[in-house]
C-alpha cells in the first residue's frame, strides 16, 4: 500500500497586522522615536525589544521608565497613539502577496481573522485601504486584558471563530507576535520585517507572504512543522 501525505486545510488563518499585512512597522517606529526625541531619549536598536510588535501601553510604559517621572505615562501612550495613527492615516501598504493570499483564503472557504497589538483606532484605518471583508472578526488591543506575547490575543480570535488553536496557523512578523501565537498552540509562519526570526517547532519561516499559499498553509498544518 502507498502511503500519502493528507493534507488539511487550517480551520483558520490568523494574521497579525502591522508588518505582516501592511507596511507599517516601520511607522511605528517613527511615531515612538518622535515622541522619544521629545521627551529627550534617542531610540536605538538596543530599544527594538520594547517598540517592534508592542502595544502602545507597553512602549509607553517604557518610554516612561527611561525618561523619568516628568510626563506621565498616560500621556506618553496618547502621543504615541496620535504620532502613530497620523502616520497610518497617511501611508498603508498592503505587504507583497497579502491580497492574493486573502483572496485565496476567500476563494477556498477559510477564515481569516485580524489579531493585532494595534488600538482600535489603528485598526480601522488600515482596513480602510486593505478592505474589512477580508476578515471574519478582528482582535485590537482593547479586546483582551494581556496583550501579546501573552496567549490571550489568538486564544480570543480562535475561540470567537469556534475553532481549536491547534487547527489554525498564525502569520507573523515580531518575536513578540510569535510567541504569543505559540503559546496558543497556532502553528507559525513567521514573516520577519523589523527583526530577524528563527524556525523552530511548530515555526516556518519565509522571506515573504508571496511564497505563502493555502497548499503551504495546509502542508504545515498536515505535518505539524
Amino acid at each position: 500500500m502507498h502511503s500519502r501525505t493528507v493534507r488539511l486545510r487550517p480551520a483558520a488563518v490568523l494574521f497579525d497586522m502591522d508588518g505582516t499585512l501592511v507596511d507599517t512597522e516601520h511607522l511605528w517606529w517613527r511615531a515612538v522615536t518622535e515622541i522619544a526625541d521629545r521627551l529627550g531619549y534617542r531610540l536605538t536598536d538596543a530599544d527594538l525589544p520594547e517598540v517592534v510588535g508592542r502595544p502602545v501601553g507597553h512602549t509607553a510604559g517604557y518610554l516612561h521608565r527611561v525618561v523619568g517621572p516628568a510626563v506621565t505615562e498616560a500621556r506618553i501612550a496618547a502621543e504615541l497613539d496620535d504620532a502613530f495613527a497620523a502616520r497610518v492615516a497617511g501611508d498603508v501598504q498592503p505587504q507583497p502577496g497579502a491580497l492574493r493570499l486573502l483572496a485565496e483564503l476567500r476563494d477556498a472557504g477559510v477564515p481569516a481573522a485580524l489579531v493585532t497589538a494595534s488600538p482600535r483606532r489603528v485598526v480601522d484605518l488600515v482596513l480602510r485601504t486593505l478592505g474589512a471583508d477580508w476578515f471574519a472578526l478582528t482582535v485590537a488591543a482593547e479586546d483582551t486584558v494581556r496583550p501579546k506575547p501573552d496567549p490571550g490575543p489568538y486564544l480570543a480570535a480562535a475561540a470567537r471563530l469556534g475553532v481549536p488553536p491547534r487547527s489554525c496557523v498564525a502569520v507573523e512578523d515580531s518575536p513578540p507576535g510569535l510567541a504569543s501565537a505559540r503559546a496558543a498552540g497556532c502553528r507559525v509562519v513567521a514573516v520577519p520585517s523589523t527583526v530577524p526570526l528563527a524556525p523552530g517547532a511548530g515555526v516556518l519561516v519565509v522571506g515573504s507572504l508571496e511564497e505563502v499559499d493555502l497548499a503551504l498553509l495546509s502542508s504545515l498544518d498536515a505535518a505539524g512543522v
